[in-house]
């Protein structure tokens, strides 16, 4: 899917549950879709003060917060950085391959996984709610 049709999707998606997908949102999102690597809250920042010069922190970790909760990014742990999630209609379980050479980052979708996990964690009375698995190594290019 193209980024517009992205754009227009996450529109839609966030008007549907009552929520505004403003012209700042859509930006830092769009800056988001056309990367490949994951993008820490600050260098989106930089990038955002080409066209928004009056842009600060707050306005980015505020915009974070909310496509986070929209399902709109992903949140990378380890590197503390995001990502944009192309399929946020749906409720998945997460898993990353996370290049630490060139930084880029693949969403995967692991068959039998979180059914592993759920099993695993119920023999021991734990039920999971979040998960999200990040494999950090070499992509293809990198090697």
């Amino acid at each position: 899917m193209n980024t517009e049709a992205q754009l227009c999707k996450a529109k839609e998606y966030c008007e549907a549950k009552g929520a505004r997908f403003t012209s700042l949102r859509e930006k830092v999102y769009e800056l988001l879709l056309n990367k490949s690597s994951s993008v820490g809250a600050y260098e989106l920042l930089d990038e955002l003060k080409v066209t928004e010069s009056g842009a600060k922190p707050a306005t980015v970790y505020r915009t974070l917060d909310f496509l986070l909760e929209f399902g709109l990014i992903h949140r990378l742990e380890s590197t503390n950085a995001f990502v944009a999630c192309h399929h946020f209609d749906c409720n998945h379980p997460v898993q990353f391959l996370i290049c630490d050479t060139c930084g880029l980052v693949k969403e995967i979708q692991s068959e039998g996984l979180k059914e592993t996990l759920d099993k695993q964690a119920n023999s021991v009375g734990f039920k999971v709610s979040k998960q999200t698995i990040e494999a950090h190594g070499i992509c293809a290019q990198c090697q």
